[in-house]
């Protein structure tokens, strides 16, 4: 048995407004297609858009929605860990990760379809989520190591 595909388009009117960006952006590839450099690219700004909607979302409970603002403060503010002006897009791997990290925690306390119901990105919210915290904690997991091999060494 074949399952159908069912799409749901809004009026561009009802759309919101990222939405209407991204899609201008970039048109999604067919169903089964990996994503590409562009959806890399604009996953720091659909993980923000999530958290800014999620902070708008009557079913997160307040702490978490104070754990989203603190997110979002960071990705906002101008001191960063790596800064953007100094680094070039590398110094958008901490937003991202703090942005991710925000996300991932939050997931422990919201259903994943209250999640999901505000992704405008490519693929699932769940699966970019536990990806980019993936391989934060592998880069972190690798740093530690490599420091303490050294000061072992010594």
């Amino acid at each position: 048995m074949h399952e159908a595909t069912v799409t749901i388009e809004l009026n561009p009117r009802e759309q919101r407004v990222w939405d209407r960006i991204r899609s201008r952006v970039k048109a999604l590839p067919e169903p089964g297609v990996g994503s590409g450099f562009v959806d890399l690219l604009l996953l720091l700004p659909d993980l923000t858009v999530l958290l800014s909607r999620l902070l708008r979302e009557p079913r997160v409970p307040w702490g978490s929605k104070l754990l989203a603002t603190a997110g979002l403060v960071y990705v906002f503010s101008p001191v960063d860990a790596v800064p953007a002006l100094f680094f070039g897009p590398i110094g958008l791997l901490d937003d991202l990760v703090v942005v991710a990290a925000a996300l991932s925690a939050l997931l422990n306390r919201v259903h994943p379809d209250v999640v999901r119901s505000h992704w405008s990105g490519q693929g699932d919210a769940l699966d970019a989520i536990q990806r980019v915290t993936g391989w934060a904690e592998a880069q972190i997991a690798g740093s530690i190591q490599m420091v303490l091999g050294r000061l072992l060494r010594r």
